[in-house]
């Protein structure tokens, strides 16, 4: 049945008419379909269910397939080994449109893992669930700004997601249950909400409801000047179990950061820093992180090569039982920034991060990078990607955590089917060395391909 839809979907791709996607596909508006000529794909993205053409539905989907061999993700801690497994995801909303105040959204994903020696991780299996449910209402809308009220199940993202990010690169996608409202004209945008963090089991139709609250805040965006954008923000977290190094309590957190960013033809900058408080069991929080990250585009050059660097520092706590926790919590943050297979994330960490990004073809992007990892604090451990504790300190004085080295090839075939596969080795470091007995470097390939419509 899945051989047959995807045939039948890349036929569709042939006889219809290029589409651009959002990373977030509540984003796209297809009434500029309304008045155009009817083809089978213009009817899916814009079915017409009144006279007026006020009243539509819009279609939509991806099937993604990926095929990954890790060998040593765990540096040999638990002597895993190698690792070859499929990954596969299948998503379909449809976009209903009452009026120009009131819109249902509504999406089901189904993520899938074969042939894991270990099991599907967290971010791997979900056979078939809700992904995206909500409604919005437009209370006020003016010349060029809208007031949007949300509620329901419904996916964020922030910034540059080093703190709220829908994780596009694992299998399943992130998502919360709540309410939010937001603000947008054309120089500013305002969003406050809160929210409950989704529960995922593996099987179909279990995702329990979180219905306590456990995130919120306030986050805005200015746009200063052509090259200056601002951000500034207020995020709050409330954890019953959180773990920091050997310690678990509850735990309530409060951060308020600011960014400043801009993309010009050729300069590109993204600086963001971000200050902790609250408390951690009986324990006060005093927690701090920013990243630098500046390229330049070589837009007269074959290809436009670009090349960054970036940069983070993410505070460790330095003296266990002062009554002081030092470790950031980066909430729910893009594990791809630090690698393509991102082994260490962002808590007690320094890092350093060239690439260079260029395209040898208009689709086919190819991009080589390096990820220098060092923990802040030597008396605190590292941290994954979505927060949770990878390797306790284990009293070791080495701060060197080791280095990846990446590089990947990104070809969109169409504006509908897509191609990634991308290698990385991970050098471990004097850390990784004095803590893992039998340690080993990590290496991983990836080969994905994905059809969106």
């Amino acid at each position: 049945m899945k051989i047959v839809l995807c045939v039948s979907l890349l036929i569709l791709a042939k006889f219809s008419h290029a589409q651009s996607f959002r990373l977030m596909r509540f984003e796209e508006d297809y009434s500029a379909l309304k008045d155009s000529a009817r083809t089978f794909y213009k009817r899916l993205k814009y079915l017409p269910l009144s006279e007026s053409g006020k009243i539509y539905v819009s279609f939509g989907g991806e099937l993604r397939v990926e095929l990954d061999r890790a060998v040593n993700e765990d540096w040999g801690a638990m002597n895993v080994g190698r690792n070859i497994f499929l990954l596969q995801r299948y998503q379909l909303h449809a976009d209903l449109h009452l009026s120009d105040r009131v819109r249902i959204f509504g999406q089901l994903r189904s993520g899938l893992e074969n042939w894991r020696k270990t099991g599907p991780r967290p971010i791997d299996e979900d056979q078939l669930n809700v992904q995206n449910l909500f409604i919005d209402l437009i209370p006020y809308e003016g010349m060029d700004r809208r007031m949007t009220i949300r509620l329901g199940r419904q996916e964020l993202q922030y910034g540059s997601g080093r703190l709220l990010d829908v994780r596009e690169g694992p299998n399943l996608r992130l998502y919360f249950d709540g309410a939010k409202v937001a603000y947008a004209s054309s120089k500013w945008n305002l969003d406050a909400f809160v929210m409950a963090a989704g529960r995922v089991r593996t099987g179909v139709f279990d995702n329990p409801i979180n219905r306590k609250s456990s995130l919120w805040g306030v986050y805005s965006t200015y746009a200063a000047a052509k090259m200056l954008n601002i951000d500034l923000y207020y995020l709050g977290i409330d954890r019953a179990e959180a773990r920091f190094d050997d310690v678990v309590a509850a735990e309530l957190r409060h951060t308020v950061g600011s960014r400043l960013w801009g993309n010009a033809n050729q300069l590109l900058y993204n600086f963001e820093i971000g200050y902790q408080l609250g408390k951690f069991g009986a324990s006060d929080i005093r927690a701090w992180g920013g990243s630098m990250d500046i390229g330049y585009r070589f837009a007269n050059l074959s290809g436009a090569p670009t090349m960054k660097l970036r940069s983070d520092f993410i505070s460790g706590d330095d003296v266990k039982g002062d009554g002081k926790l030092g470790t950031f919590n980066a909430l729910y943050p893009n594990g791809g920034y630090f690698g393509m297979n991102p082994q260490a994330g962002p808590g007690n960490l320094l890092s350093l991060h060239p690439n260079l990004n260029w395209n040898p073809a208009r689709k086919v992007l190819i991009s080589a990078e390096a990820v220098f990892y060092w923990r802040q604090s030597l008396r605190d451990g590292i941290y994954r990607p979505d927060g949770s504790l990878s390797l306790g300190s284990s009293e070791s004085d080495s701060r060197y955590i080791g280095t990846a080295y990446v590089s990947t090839v990104s070809w969109q075939i169409s504006k509908f089917l897509s191609y990634n596969a991308g290698v990385q080795y991970f050098k471990t470091g004097g850390f990784n060395n004095d803590v893992i007995p039998q340690h080993k470097d990590g290496f991983f390939i990836s080969s994905l391909l994905a059809f969106k419509f």
